[in-house]
């Protein structure tokens, strides 16, 4: 049906809804990927269909008239009179979050033209960054607008989960989809689980829309605002105990027990929290040892996870050292609690950077 220019269909659809549709579409195999999103009206797109869909809402089907979209990003370069020299400088990846098109350039020539080639690969999108180094005791993202209308707030939706952001003033990474998503596997309905890290609620939303009681600390005032609308816009708020705090003050305040514990064997009674059934460290360097052979983050970790608890650890470990360095400052941690680890699981995420690697070790801690 989509072979002659009289009957391309069109799905229109709000925007709002764009890649949840599109999502849709594909599942149903009626997405013609050949053609771009088109704008519509003001509040609405065209998604390319192949015939009307049968699972999925839409506002109306339109005919939709015009030549099948270039299919790659080299071919909206070479169209726009990109040497051979200059494709092989050119982003060989990008992601789109929500509307917003992420892209870390190199020494990609030409910015603005690599941004315009984006916006119409991606029809959806109104908005290229470019994207730096994460840096600050925040973990601020540096990017620049390089294409479209620079509006770099946002409603990104991903497994059912949707996360408002700015991207100009939080991070997120495109890379983590699949370990936000297992977070909100693993845990089970009642639990109770301490985010330490919890940013605009990367790990926080998929486990509290699984039924978890989150607390989530966050000091960063812009991600700790977006986290507050998140729980709102997911409809968990009554299931996410939100702090803009330093972490470690937190376990100290609400997680440490009042008494030490009791020599006739007592059970120990905690200032305000029950003690976590789940402890999620989402900051990559939160496994350094302090000084003095200590560890500032994963000591109060331990101190919050009940005996029998889980434990998800993220760092950014050499490739040589990957899995065996956060499993040794674990271990190493529990042994001067008078604690055993089990380990549970180990995966390798993403590359962090050249010959550094994102990594998650999950542990029971007796």
């Amino acid at each position: 049906m989509a072979d002659s220019a009289d009957q391309r269909l069109a799905a229109v659809v709000p925007k709002s809804r764009t890649q949840r549709v599109i999502d849709a579409l594909e599942r149903e195999g009626v997405y013609d990927d050949d053609r771009r999103v088109r704008e519509w009206t003001d509040e609405t797109v065209a998604l390319p269909v192949t015939e009307p869909p049968e699972s999925v809402d839409y506002l109306e089907i339109v005919r939709q008239v015009g030549e099948p979209r270039l299919r790659t990003l080299e071919d909206h370069l070479r169209e726009m009179g990109w040497t051979d020299e200059e494709l092989d400088r050119a982003p060989g990846s990008w992601a789109v979050v929500g509307s917003v098109v992420l892209v870390e350039l190199g020494d990609a020539p030409r910015p603005e033209e690599v941004g315009e080639a984006l916006l119409s690969l991606h029809g959806e999108a109104d908005t290229v960054l470019s994207r730096g180094a994460i840096t600050g005791e925040h973990r601020e993202p540096n990017v620049a607008v390089i294409a479209g209308t620079g509006d770099t707030e946002t409603v990104h939706h991903e497994h059912g989960t949707a996360y408002a952001l700015d991207l100009a003033t939080v991070m997120f990474s495109p890379g983590n989809q699949a370990e936000r998503a297992r977070m909100g596997e693993v845990v089970t309905e009642g639990e109770r689980v301490l985010d330490m890290f919890a940013g605009i609620g990367y790990f926080t939303l998929p486990m509290a829309r699984a039924g978890a009681e989150v607390t989530a600390v966050e000091r960063n005032p812009d991600s700790f605002r977006y986290l507050i609308e998140n729980a709102r816009l997911n409809g968990v708020g009554d299931r996410v105990h939100p702090y803009r705090a330093d972490c470690r003050d937190v376990v100290r305040e609400t997680f440490t027990p009042r008494n030490a514990r009791a020599a006739d064997g007592a059970s120990e009674e905690f200032a305000t929290e029950a003690p976590a059934d789940r402890v999620v460290m989402g900051y990559y360097d939160a496994t350094e040892p302090a000084e003095n052979g200590s560890y500032e983050y994963l000591d109060p970790a331990l101190t919050a996870l009940a005996p029998g608890g889980t434990i998800h650890v993220h760092e950014a470990t050499p490739n040589d050292l990957v899995f065996e360095r956060p499993i040794e400052r674990l271990r190493d941690a529990a042994a001067a609690a008078d604690r055993e680890v089990e380990i549970l699981d180990t995966r390798e995420v993403k590359s962090y950077s050249e010959g550094v690697a994102h990594v998650v070790v999950d542990a029971r801690v007796d």
